[in-house]
């Protein structure tokens, strides 16, 4: 009689058993189909040593101890970080890429202020362990001392003192804030515009504009070159302890204090993403945190004057939307006197 096509002889079952079993054996093959299974991108909107790519730099190999896979870094500049934003919303959402962000404000501002096809709410924040200021500084050489003695000389004569600050930035709607709760005619100052963070500072501390509204992160490595003024946030900075806050100034002053936040920076996926994949997306989450809270991690970070402090994915997005309504409401101070 003739076998049946289907039957399996007893040698081909005893390999079938023996082919399975050493599967079993053998983690690594199953790990292998596991995500990630390749390396892992991350993607910075910005050129090479800002801030935001120094973070990627020193957070990759942490990334890749908890991920197993390489981490490699990737900048895509231009546009004010809409290039990069773009570029990342095209990718496949198959959490092989994290883009290492200033989300606050560059994401609302390209918006804003390049009528980009996104909104902010296409993104979504992991963790952004680096939440900026605006700082009011001026150069030691300048003999400037308060922000009272700022308000009192503008107001005096709004050309009496130049004012250095990034266009399109959070740094110009606090500048403008201000200027407006004190009744300064904003477009009698003489306000220089720096393309970037770094050259207002550079032209701040050496004295090229005798006050300047930046970031204050950026100002920490030549701290002892500049005399703080003024800290727009409601919160005492271990960076900045004895300069004054503007909710203080403000209650002082006798007007209700105004702010954005300045450059909220971390790691940031598509909302997307999430949606799709939230096991993928949960591994991500769980190793930016790992890595984040990881003692050689912050160690190194912190010698590098990098932020690791891990707020969360929910107290982050809050940050973030909170900061793009804000500038929203003001997008009309973006535009240059």
């Amino acid at each position: 009689m003739t076998k049946p096509i289907h039957a399996v002889s007893r040698r081909q079952a005893l390999l079938l058993a023996a082919g399975a079993g050493a599967a079993l054996a053998a983690p690594g093959i199953a790990r292998a189909q596991t995500f990630p299974d390749r390396p892992v991108t991350l993607l910075v909107p910005f050129a090479t040593g800002g801030y935001n790519d120094r973070l990627a730099r020193a957070m990759a190999p942490f990334l890749q101890k908890q991920l197993g896979q390489p981490v490699t870094v990737m900048n895509r500049p231009g546009g004010g970080t809409m290039l990069g934003n773009t570029f990342f919303m095209q990718q496949p959402d198959d959490g092989y890429m994290m883009m290492v962000h200033s989300a606050g404000p560059y994401i609302p501002l390209s918006i804003l202020t390049r009528n980009a096809r996104y909104k902010a709410e296409d993104f979504h924040m992991i963790n952004l362990p680096s939440r900026d200021l605006t700082l009011a500084a001026a150069a030691t050489s300048k003999g400037i001392n308060s922000i009272d003695e700022v308000v009192t000389r503008l107001k005096a004569d709004p050309r009496s003192l130049s004012i250095g600050v990034q266009p399109a930035s959070a740094d110009l709607i606090n500048m403008a804030l201000f200027l407006q709760a004190h009744g300064i005619d904003r477009s009698r100052v003489r306000v220089v515009t720096y393309d970037g963070g770094g050259p207002a500072r550079t032209a701040t501390a050496g004295g090229h504009v005798d006050v300047g509204f930046v970031g204050g992160e950026g100002f920490l490595p030549i701290r002892d070159r500049i005399k703080p003024l003024l800290m727009f946030t409601d919160e005492k900075s271990t960076d900045y302890p004895d300069v004054p806050l503007l909710t203080d100034h403000a209650r002082a002053a006798g007007f209700q204090p105004q702010s954005v936040d300045g450059s909220q920076r971390g790691f940031v996926v598509l909302k997307r993403f999430v949606d799709a994949q939230p096991e993928r997306y949960r591994i991500l989450e769980q190793a930016v945190e790992r890595a984040t809270k990881d003692p050689e991690c912050i160690s190194t970070l912190g010698n590098q004057q990098l932020a690791t402090t891990w707020y969360g994915p929910e107290a982050s997005n809050r940050a973030y939307l909170s900061s793009a309504a804000v500038m929203t409401q003001y997008a009309d101070l973006l535009k240059q006197a």
